[in-house]
């Protein structure tokens, strides 16, 4: 995948966006909620086309941009220390760090209780709570997956495979031998937003492109899924 930065000016504001070259048929213009701005394009498009195609949708872009300004500042760097604050399933867990006895991670009350042995570095936490979350993330992801298939089973589909892993910039995705990957840091997410996720995969199942089709199928099986994508992206930032 080749990848290039590029900028237009829309008025006295300068966008810089990233563009990810690839074997695809249509361009995409996204969003993140970190400021960034991700297109999407197919590898014969000339960077022209791309340029032009960004300012054709500057003001979007800009309202986008603006919009998740509102919400700063961001959540801090994770430091892994004592008092802590740590997410899961959309609710906020307090760190307590014991050492000694068994390594791993409790959760009880209002706390995450991590034992670690010998010295509580911040990367000996890390990595305990690492492992819980990847552990709690099969586990959830898998059973919700579960939950929402049948509806698309029913319209004759074929079950995804499911891959859970660390993505930098998507929160799920399906590829073209149905494979369902999502985001391991939903597990931090609350469940209707995971949900979402997993919904919008499915209808990838029946439109590849998100086309009025697909946005269509969505809805069908989701009226309020853009409730439940503005409290993702609200929630894990």
């Amino acid at each position: 995948m080749k990848q290039l930065r590029s900028h237009i000016n829309y008025g006295k504001t300068c966008i810089s966006f990233e563009v990810l070259f690839s074997n695809r048929k249509t361009m995409e213009i996204a969003v993140h909620p970190d400021g960034r701005v991700v297109v999407k394009a197919p590898e014969r498009i000339g960077m022209e086309m791309v340029r032009a195609r960004v300012a054709r949708r500057a003001r979007w872009v800009q309202k986008q941009v603006e919009y998740f300004r509102r919400f700063d500042p961001r959540t801090p760097p994770r430091q892994y220390v004592g008092g802590e604050s740590h997410l899961y399933l959309g609710r906020r867990y307090r760190l307590k760090i014991r050492q000694g006895g068994s390594p791993g991670v409790k959760l009880k009350g209002g706390y995450f209780y991590v034992t670690v042995n010998g010295n509580a570095s911040a990367g000996a936490v890390k990595q305990q709570m690492d492992r819980w979350y990847g552990d709690k993330a099969r586990e959830w992801l898998s059973a919700l997956l579960n939950d929402h298939l049948p509806a698309f089973e029913r319209m004759g589909l074929p079950a995804p495979g499911l891959s859970i892993r660390q993505m930098k910039t998507r929160w799920g995705s399906l590829s073209a031998r149905g494979t369902m990957t999502l985001n391991l840091d939903l597990i931090r997410a609350p469940r209707a937003c995971i949900a979402y996720v997993i919904v919008h995969e499915l209808c990838h199942l029946v439109h590849r492109r998100h086309d009025a089709a697909f946005y269509k199928l969505l809805e069908k099986h989701m009226p309020d899924w853009e409730k439940r994508k503005h409290r993702l992206e609200m929630a894990l930032r």
